[in-house]
């Protein structure tokens, strides 16, 4: 029924394997903007994580971005992720493990918009002496299409079962589709959407939700049998 018989991980890029909340914060700052801690940002997530609509911004940056500063706020994120953007603890050293373990398909989707996102994320994960290339997959999602449909094409891609597959998320929308194309969903708490949100509002179990990185790195090294925190 399937040609394969190896694990398959989806990593998501912002939120969940990059601190994108210090990335944008620090690009917004080069503009003399701030964009409030991080509890306000998340609920202003979609808007100044793709650089969208004006309605709930503040007004500074209102009026910064209504005399056609968005290219320059992008170009500075850019330049932020290629050198100074972080990837959260432990993040690093679980990637290089997956990419190591010859029995799982590992690989990262991104909504991302900074200039050349594929070369804006090889830059960053180069300063971690990760080489993105050594990945199975890296796919780009452009923003008008869901990820129910690159999660199934992925597995699919690699003709693995289902059960066997996981996905890696912060939003309540990667939970939905990791369930919708039959794939495990692990969720976070510290990226795009808060514990609060994601288990009162989206009803997602608090069993499948890892508040720090560290937790994360250790629920998916237990799930797939990785070294530190797994059951050998």
């Amino acid at each position: 029924m399937y040609k394969s018989d190896k694990r398959l991980l989806i990593l998501d890029a912002d939120g969940t394997t990059i601190d994108a909340f210090s990335a944008i914060e620090a690009a917004f700052a080069r503009h003399g903007l701030a964009i409030g801690d991080e509890t306000s940002f998340r609920k202003r997530r979609h808007l100044l994580k793709y650089l969208g609509g004006l309605k709930e911004f503040p007004s500074i940056i209102k009026n910064n971005l209504r005399k056609g500063s968005r290219a320059r706020l992008v170009d500075s994120l850019t330049e932020v992720y290629r050198q100074e953007a972080r990837l959260y603890e432990g993040i690093p050293e679980l990637v290089r493990t997956l990419i190591a373990a010859p029995d799982i398909a590992v690989g990262m989707v991104t909504r991302n918009i900074t200039n050349e996102p594929l070369e804006t994320l090889r830059q960053l994960f180069a300063r971690y002496e990760i080489d993105i290339s050594e990945l199975d997959f890296f796919v780009h999602i452009p923003l008008g299409e869901k990820k129910t449909s690159q999660f199934r094409a992925i597995r699919e891609q690699f003709g693995i079962n289902p059960a066997r597959a996981y996905v890696c998320g912060d939003e309540h929308k990667d939970f939905a589709a990791a369930i919708g194309s039959g794939m495990h969903p692990f969720m976070v708490s510290y990226g795009f959407e808060d514990y609060g949100r994601l288990t009162e509002k989206f009803d997602i179990p608090h069993e499948l939700i890892s508040r720090t990185s560290a937790e994360l790195c250790l629920r998916v090294r237990h799930a797939l049998g990785l070294g530190p925190g797994s059951a050998q």
